[in-house]
């Protein structure tokens, strides 16, 4: 099937099964939403991960929902054609399926298309009643970050046979509960590909191996923003860091030696 080239939907996304891979990243703002739409991305995702690249949190737990719909209506400013997914942060679906529902519409009402959340069998009736109000649902399993003092950390999950398959049975409620799409992160490539094969809907890998039906990453880390330690999955395609440091340091240096701002730069 050719690539969508006009406005991304929900169904147009899942026509993408099995055929031209799903390209997803995540956006904070509105230049960098901006800047993937115009890249041509097929999702934006509005990230929990901003509390970690943004707002310098340790993970993603302490990120709330008034947060994340700042960064929402930001990255829906920005893009066109994309669609636009909405992370479900900490605490705004864990409480009960009707803290869940009134989180996701407000997500909705403030530009999301649709929303992420993170588990599998756990959340399947949550899946069910939001899709049947209408609110589409991108499914997470895996390495889910929400997770880490369960998992102890950030490590791969589904290496045993237990986990591997609760991590089918997850993919296959998340499928029958009505989500448009799953994103696999932090599992073993030949577990992605055996899920990949068992459900309808497209997978969306993140350390997950190329036998998914997407991939996403984090535009920090696509840009090379994020410094310090990444994990192996990532690919650094531009190191940006270094390039703003190094731009920040001429510009603080031509101030002190009072060579900024020039005469083109002053208003006669």
């Amino acid at each position: 099937m050719d690539r969508d080239t006009k406005k991304r939907t929900v169904p147009a996304i899942k026509k993408r099964k099995g055929g031209i891979p799903i390209v997803a990243i995540t956006a904070y703002d509105y230049i960098f939403s901006k800047i993937a739409d115009e890249a041509d991305v097929d999702i934006i995702l509005v990230g929990d991960s901003a509390g970690m690249v943004f707002s310098g949190y340790e993970n993603t737990i302490p990120v709330t929902m008034e947060e994340m719909l700042y960064h929402l209506r930001a990255v829906a400013r920005g893009r066109e054609n994309a669609l636009l997914i909405f992370d479900m942060p900490f605490g705004s679906y864990q409480p009960s399926i009707e803290e869940g529902i009134k989180n996701a519409v407000l997500a909705m009402k403030n530009g999301a298309e649709g929303v992420k959340i993170e588990g599998g069998e756990e959340i399947e009736e949550l899946v069910h009643r939001l899709t049947l109000l209408g609110i589409p649902v991108m499914g997470h399993i895996g390495l889910t970050p929400q997770w880490i003092h369960s998992f102890g950390g950030y490590k791969v999950q589904g290496r045993d046979e237990d986990k591997r398959e609760k991590l089918k049975r997850d993919a296959r409620a998340l499928e029958k509960a009505g989500a448009f799409s799953i994103v696999l992160e932090g599992i073993p490539a030949s577990l992605a590909s055996e899920i990949t094969s068992l459900v309808s809907i497209p997978t969306i890998g993140i350390g997950a191996g190329i036998g998914c039906d997407g991939q996403i990453l984090v535009i920090h880390d696509v840009l090379g923003l994020f410094p310090g330690m990444r994990p192996a999955f990532v690919k650094v395609y531009e190191n940006l860091y270094e390039k703003a440091l190094s731009a920040i340091k001429r510009y603080a240096e031509e101030v002190r030696e009072r060579k900024f701002p020039g005469e083109e730069h002053t208003y006669k």
